[in-house]
């Protein structure tokens, strides 16, 4: 069946966006609902594709024979249009099963794991695209280097952003992959950490080529046929990892890249933190399993610019700095925090933090608290729902509670501006995968005008 028609329900979202885009770019009339407007809606409407934003079935193509319909499964199951499309003859297929059928027939290079797949598969990407290789890339993040989500080429090589969540990542076979992480995430889809590690071994059983893991983690030869190598941050029982490693007073690094058949030296990180320079690791690993040289790699990796709001530096002085992360794990966080306090050390850090999800709050109420006790001041804020309902006795305070930080304050975020603007800020960060990116601009702008009355 040809269809001329391709209709996306939950439009807005980050990996839905980049395949509307990429559905647009060859040709089909793209057209989708989502809840709310957003920068990245605003972007898609500019490129031609007809959003709205109430649940209307009026809005949606009237031929089930000519029209796909894609959905997230963000969506709730009782939405109107989702309902209606199913009643209706119109073929209906989740956002993984399409980036599945994208992906068939193409090299496919994919990034898993449960925190660093959006940096690592971006920079992956941005070394393809140096190299003269090129590749469509379909990303989690905006990267900072191409202005999108979603990179197009004529070669047969790909790179997607192997999500978890639903198991989306099972609907892939890549010819490479890395796992960064498996961490206990997204409870209400596995239950617990066990059934976690056990769609990532089974993502690992549908490799064809080699599996790149960072060191410490449970993939096996007995669960893959593939080859598995191993990366790590600095430790030489791996495959591939950093020596000789270098801090600038930016914390930036600069470091040499050894790897089984030799060493790329001098790499320096584009993007600042430990934690860019492992994700560089992962990065670099699959793409030289892939063939490209060493010495292209390490010019993709000095002018990689990263990815909006992953370890995003908005203002970087040595009267204060403004970082913007989407860390929403309890690991996350710690590793970004870990990261700022080595580019740092001995300043101030004051962290704003907005929970993501009732269900992630409840699960990971301890290792957050956990982790956000070691900032210097927490400005915690209400829980941002997403696709979920409220679940009684679950609020922000089960984590506030618990924070042992020397200074810590509980706020809406009609709050935050207010009192940010009473706080001596030297480091600060805003942490979250909610909304609390709309802050972005205006603290960016608190800051550049106090340091311009200086």
């Amino acid at each position: 069946m040809t269809y001329t028609d391709i209709y996306f329900i939950g439009i807005g979202g980050i990996g839905m966006s980049a395949i509307a885009r990429y559905c647009n770019f060859k040709g089909y009339r793209v057209t989708g609902y989502d809840r709310t407007p957003s920068d990245l809606t605003a972007e898609l409407e500019k490129e031609g594709i007809g959003i709205h934003y109430e649940d209307d079935i009026a809005r949606i193509p009237g031929n089930p024979d000519s029209t796909l319909v894609i959905y997230t499964p963000a969506i709730p199951h009782d939405m109107k249009e989702l309902v209606y499309v199913r009643e209706h003859g119109y073929k209906v297929i989740k956002r993984s099963e399409m980036l599945g059928g994208i992906a068939g027939g193409q090299h496919c290079l994919a990034i898993a794991g449960t925190h660093g797949k959006t940096t690592t598969s971006t920079l992956l990407a941005h070394i393809l695209t140096v190299s003269g290789t090129g590749c469509s890339a379909f990303l989690g993040g905006i990267s900072k280097n191409y202005g999108t989500n979603l990179l197009m080429s004529h070669t047969s090589v790909m790179v997607a952003e192997a999500d978890e969540f639903d198991r989306s990542f099972l609907q892939l076979h890549p010819e490479i992959a890395a796992i960064t992480a498996m961490d206990a995430d997204h409870l209400d889809i596995y239950s617990d950490l066990d059934h976690v590690r056990e769609a990532f071994r089974q993502f690992a059983s549908q490799v064809t080529g080699t599996v790149i893991t960072r060191l410490g983690l449970d993939i096996t030869s007995t669960m893959t046929k593939a080859a598995i190598l191993r990366y790590s941050f600095d430790d030489a029982r791996a495959d591939f990892y950093a020596g000789n490693i270098r801090k600038d007073d930016c914390g930036y690094f600069t470091f040499d890249l050894n790897y089984p058949d030799g060493v790329i030296h001098d790499c320096r990180c584009g993007i600042p933190g430990w934690v860019n320079v492992e994700n560089s690791i992962a990065a670099a690993a699959v793409a030289l399993c892939y063939g490209t040289a060493p010495e292209k790699i390490r010019e993709a990796l000095a002018s990689f610019s990263g990815v909006r709001r992953r370890f995003d530096i908005h203002v970087n002085t040595p009267h204060c700095s403004y970082i913007d992360d989407y860390a929403h794990h309890p690991k996350e966080l710690e590793s970004a925090i870990s990261s700022i306090r080595g580019m740092f050390p001995g300043r101030k850090l004051t962290a704003v933090f907005q929970p993501h999800l009732y269900t992630r709050t409840r699960d990971f109420a301890d290792d957050f608290a956990a982790a956000l006790s070691k900032v210097d001041k927490l400005i915690l804020l209400d829980i941002y729902p997403a696709r979920e309902e409220p679940i009684p006795g679950v609020t922000s305070s089960i984590i506030f509670d618990k924070v042992t930080a020397p200074q810590k304050v509980l706020i809406t975020k009609e709050e935050l501006m207010p009192c940010l603007e009473k706080e001596d800020l030297d480091i600060l960060a805003t942490f979250g995968a909610g909304n609390i990116d709309r802050f972005c601009g205006p603290v960016t702008e608190m800051l550049e005008k106090r340091l311009a009355a200086r």
